[in-house]
């Protein structure tokens, strides 16, 4: 919840309204990468926690290969996608 940018989603109660949030927020933060949605059961949440919450880049190899910064001001998406393309280099 953003109350100063009138950014409100109520509590998603199943996949379909956690999906429609999420799209919600990759739209509105112009994401090109892939986004993935955790089941309503926070699998990969709680096995990848780091609260304040982060992203990761974890590798096929299930390595954590990158993470940012305390979100969600830490959030930067250029510095992933940077991180990726090195990755995918390599």
């Amino acid at each position: 919840m953003n109350l100063d940018e009138d950014i409100v989603y109520k509590q998603p109660q199943t996949t379909e309204e956690r999906a429609a949030v999420a799209e919600a927020c990759v739209l509105h933060m112009n994401l090109a990468m892939p986004t993935l949605l955790d089941k309503m059961s926070n699998e990969v949440d709680e096995a990848y926690s780091a609260l304040p919450e982060r992203l990761f880049l974890i590798d096929a190899e299930g390595v954590i290969n990158w993470h940012g910064g305390m979100g969600p001001f830490g959030f930067d998406p250029d510095e992933l996608e940077k991180a990726l393309a090195a990755l995918l280099e390599s």
